[in-house]
């Protein structure tokens, strides 16, 4: 079926309703008032141009190239579960090379930045590559594990050799502006990355449907063995790079979200974009265009999560609990799917 198809529209629609009744339903049983939370919801995702620009694409845009860099690797069949870490190390990465090279120009300055995260990210990918093919450990556990010593390395960073001169605050020196993306609109807080982050989804979209690269990854997260021995196709070779790309992947989502938010490092500078990744990856079905389309769903999910406690007093973390459920569904319905096909 074609995106566009009258199953892909029913999909799409059953989707929306089941996530509105979830949600009335849930708000119900915890005794809010539904219609003040929906409304807040609404208006804190797209309820002005404001909302959309400055809340909703913004918070999407480390969505995407997570979700993107996610995909990616679980396309080839490799559950990198590490983009979180990978995020985490480019974050910190690019704030380091901002500081140390402040005096350069603008553009080269900031495109050597984005690269410096890029390569982190990457780098921090290798780690758990390395080990799934010398020593055969799960990429599941290596990458999971990895996170936590990320998450442990930028608190040492900011504690450390890169904080700030009064040593006050767990943070960094803010980067120059010469350092800071340029906004796409003047009084909104919406920045190149999100145009950088469609242009990654378009060109990964392209690379997997139309390259023999994209054609040798698909093939070996099809199916591995028959990929070797009939295709004779390198497996170590496509997972070790498909690895290396998902992180420098979300390791470039770090780097723009220092150069386009943040514009300093400090602790918890990600509120799980790595984790709600797999999220945005698995309902765009691996599908590197769609990811933009989820990417922002969840963006506007976590806009009005925002506006839903601070207008009508439900915590944001009901919304973590839309998203679980989002997934469930997803799952739910596509197994239905396999067994109506008889696979």
């Amino acid at each position: 079926m074609t995106s566009g198809s009258p199953s892909s529209r029913q999909f799409a629609l059953g989707l929306v309703a089941a996530l509105v009744l979830m949600t009335m339903l849930m708000l119900g049983t915890a005794g809010f008032d539904i219609v003040r939370a929906l409304e807040a919801l609404v208006s804190g995702a797209v309820g002005s141009p404001d909302a959309i620009t400055s809340s909703t694409l913004v918070r999407a845009t480390p969505l995407i190239l997570t979700g993107l860099a996610v995909a990616v690797a679980f396309r080839a069949g490799v559950f990198n579960i590490g983009a979180e870490g990978q995020f985490l190390v480019g974050a910190a990465s690019t704030t380091a090379w901002a500081l140390l090279f402040r005096n350069w120009s603008s553009p080269l300055l900031i495109t050597s930045a984005l690269l410096a995260g890029s390569a982190a990210g990457a780098a921090w990918a290798w780690i758990a590559a390395e080990l799934r093919v010398r020593f055969h450990v799960l990429e599941v556990i290596s990458t999971i594990m990895l996170n936590f010593v990320a998450a442990y390395l930028i608190s040492y960073l900011v504690r450390g050799p890169l904080q700030e001169a009064t040593h006050v605050y767990p943070q960094t020196e803010s980067i120059v502006d010469a350092a800071r993306l340029p906004r796409l609109y003047v009084g909104t807080r919406l920045h190149l990355g999100f145009v950088v982050a469609c242009v990654a989804c378009g060109t990964g979209w392209w690379v997997l449907r139309y390259t023999s690269a994209g054609f040798r990854l698909r093939a070996v997260g099809a199916n591995p063995h028959a990929a070797q021995s009939a295709g004779q196709i390198d497996v170590n070779k496509v997972t070790s790079r498909a690895f290396l790309v998902s992180g420098a992947l979300a390791g470039l989502a770090g780097a723009i979200e220092v150069t386009g938010v943040t514009f300093a490092l400090y602790e918890n500078i990600s509120p799980g974009y790595g984790y709600t990744a797999i999220a945005v990856a698995l309902l765009a079905r691996l599908d590197a265009a769609a990811v933009i389309v989820t990417g922002v769903l969840f963006g506007a999910l976590e806009a009005g999560a925002s506006a839903m406690q601070r207008d009508a007093g439900v915590p944001s973390v009901a919304v973590s609990i839309i998203e679980a459920a989002l997934i469930l569904i997803l799952v739910t319905v596509q197994r239905v799917r396999i067994r109506g096909a008889g696979l």
